[in-house]
């Protein structure tokens, strides 16, 4: 899928350099392998369903396409966050397998990204479902 980049070293190549059209097959192939690599963490599988319930309970409430579209922009936000976190995670475990203060901190951190637009996307269902519930 990905080009392989020889190493930098005395008498290598580096493979040339996607670009144009080609290249934006590339990066969707490298998106996709990347949704796939998320799937396999179980909160994003929770946080997928977490979506389903709130575009359920949206639906319910008789939102409108604009309060509708607002959660799918978290919602995206929230995947490149969650990506992030993980990624960070990949990294750390890759550089550092031993426990260290710099690796927990480092996954800490990002854990507490994905909180805060977590807190965020469940206020925003909330505050739209009783809007539109309590009138």
């Amino acid at each position: 899928m990905r080009p392989r980049k020889a190493s930098k070293g005395p008498g290598s190549a580096v493979a040339p350099r996607v670009t144009g059209l080609a290249h934006v097959f590339a990066a969707t192939g490298y998106s996709l392998a990347g949704l796939r690599r998320l799937w396999a963490e179980t909160s994003f599988r929770h946080e997928v369903l977490a979506l389903c319930a709130s575009l359920a309970a949206l639906a319910l409430v008789g939102a409108s396409m604009v309060e509708v579209a607002v959660l799918a922009g978290l919602f995206l936000l929230l995947i490149a966050v969650e990506a992030l976190n993980t990624a960070v995670e990949c990294i750390v475990d890759h550089v550092s397998p031993e426990w260290s203060a710099a690796a927990r901190d480092a996954k800490d951190l990002g854990s507490l990204a994905v909180m805060c637009l977590l807190i965020v996307t469940g206020i925003y269902v909330a505050v739209t479902v009783a809007q539109h519930a309590l009138g």
